[in-house]
């Protein structure tokens, strides 16, 4: 996203300002959103566990919110489990045009709706931490409620952090938890036992890590930019009877690394559906 692209969005209220919260922050001013159209609420407003840009102003409660202030957007950046005690406070913004971003995992619209009413404009995003970065993935789901431009404006403050993308059924935002949202922990995973097999067969722990390290970001970047899906990179760098052939003869056997992510994510869906009961 070019810079500059958010430039006139706000004002916009941050509920929450840890990594997610604070990752989202720094990409809108990034992108243009002026300092003094973001309001931070964060009750642990500590300089040594959160970064709040210069400008920005920051309030330690709904109700030190300035009296005239009406929000184009609140994003909810605070864990699922604390959301019924946060969101009561903001319900006096639903009868404004302003629209209710989340980003908790496993927290449907109904329940926002349920506690800001059937009129409230809600956005439901499922992001990850690459975010923090500027590498995100996130997907959004909004409510017949939200309107074209509200839509148009929060696909750019996600968009902000990395690519965003939007899905019609949120039925599927288990699914999309368990590849996206949860993804990063299992490719820091494969970071972890590829440097560990690494030892195993003789390398020093240091050049391990930064082999694997190296090799999975690279690899990534090279998926990314290249026109070749995934599987065709595989075919390209595997010469027959070589080295990587007989790694993958392994990998992709019937109980290897197809099977095992299937399982893998499959737990993780059905946990997320659990969590959203």
């Amino acid at each position: 996203m070019a810079a500059g692209t958010l430039t006139g969005v706000g004002p916009l209220l941050l509920v929450g300002c840890g990594k997610m919260g604070g990752a989202l922050l720094h990409g809108w001013l990034a992108q243009g959103v002026a300092a003094s159209d973001v309001l931070v609420v964060e009750p642990a407003a500590d300089p040594s566990r959160i970064s709040i840009p210069p400008g920005v102003r920051v309030v330690d409660a709904a109700d030190r919110l300035p009296g005239d202030f009406v929000p184009a957007a609140i994003i909810l950046a605070v864990k699922p489990q604390v959301m019924a005690d946060v969101v009561p406070a903001y319900a006096r913004f639903a009868a404004n045009d302003t629209v209710f971003v989340s980003i908790a995992a496993g927290t449907p619209v109904k329940f926002f709706a349920g506690v800001l009413g059937d009129h409230a404009a809600i956005v439901r995003v499922m992001p990850n931490t690459p975010a923090a970065v500027g590498r995100g993935m996130s997907v959004l789901c909004a409510n017949d409620r939200t309107s074209a431009s509200q839509r148009e404006m929060c696909g750019k403050l996600m968009g902000a952090v990395g690519a965003a993308a939007w899905l019609d059924d949120e039925g599927l935002m288990d699914a999309v938890t368990a590849v996206s949202g949860s993804g990063p922990a299992y490719v820091f995973l494969l970071i972890e036992v590829m440097a560990e097999a690494g030892v195993a067969v003789g390398l020093p722990p240091a050049l391990a890590q930064q082999l694997a390290l190296e090799t999975v970001a690279g690899a990534g970047e090279l998926a990314r930019q290249s026109d070749d899906a995934p599987s065709q990179l595989r075919v390209n760098v595997t010469s027959p009877g070589g080295t990587t052939a007989a790694a993958l003869e392994v990998l992709m056997a019937a109980d290897g690394l197809p099977a095992l992510m299937q399982r893998a994510v499959a737990a993780a869906e059905r946990r997320g559906r659990e969590l959203g009961a």
